[in-house]
């Protein structure tokens, strides 16, 4: 049977928090370890009133309105730049060809999915499949979508789901019957613990990811094995 797997782009394959970064230095000089610098909290999220989300991490009152500030001048100049979306290095030194190759060998069928907001140039799909295409992954699909990623993974029926977000890999486990892969940094012990007390898979990095969805794709009809496959990620 062939596997129905997402995966999420940015923090997952391609760079978007060292673009951010890069944008913000240009502008102020430095990057502030403050700032929030994920596509799917800016712009797109906003309170009630129309502002920007307050920062995670706040001194005073004064440290929170300089930040806010920050992000709207960042998010401003990013959406300003013609296909930005195009100009973003990957993440893993050839992970989008391996996943390509991987797809071919297994017969996968891969969805690639966001919630990037629009910038000056191509719309987010177009920029995105561009991307795609020049790392090597030849007619991907791209889905921009507006709301909840596990309503996303629940209508394209996924058995996987990689994501660098550990709220999105929540939803998805609520809404849909993927088993969802977070990646997140070894070192971050807290985040691993909780999320493999919610039966979210964690992994260090996207070939990691990629070696554990090959181990599942090649052991399908192997329930010992396929359970210690679970066991060591932290599915439940």
């Amino acid at each position: 049977m062939s596997l129905r797997i997402g995966f999420d782009m940015d923090g997952v394959l391609a760079d978007f928090a060292g673009a951010y970064r890069a944008v913000e230095r240009d502008r102020f000089g430095s990057s502030s370890a403050t700032t929030i610098g994920n596509p799917e909290d800016e712009p797109a999220a906003r309170d009630e009133d129309g502002d920007p989300p307050s920062p995670r991490v706040t001194n005073s009152l004064h440290t929170a309105s300089d930040d806010r500030r920050k992000r709207d001048v960042v998010w401003s100049t990013i959406q300003s730049v013609p296909d930005f979306w195009t100009t973003l290095a990957p993440i893993g030194s050839g992970a989008v060809r391996r996943l390509h190759a991987l797809m071919l060998q297994h017969k996968w069928e891969v969805f690639f999915i966001s919630q990037r907001p629009a910038t000056a140039g191509e719309t987010v799909q177009r920029q995105t499949q561009h991307w795609l295409v020049k790392q090597g992954f030849d007619l991907p699909s791209v889905l921009v979508i507006p709301g909840s990623r596990g309503a996303a993974a629940g209508a394209l029926r996924l058995d996987y789901h990689v994501d660098d977000s550990l709220k999105n890999c929540m939803d998805v486990k609520a809404d849909s019957a993927a088993k969802s892969l977070l990646i997140v940094d070894s070192s971050d012990g807290l985040t691993i613990a909780k999320a493999r007390r919610l039966g979210i898979g964690t992994a260090a990095t996207i070939d990691a990811c990629l070696d554990i969805l090959d181990e599942a794709s090649r052991h399908q009809s192997m329930p010992t094995l396929i359970r210690r496959l679970a066991q060591f990620v932290g599915w439940r």
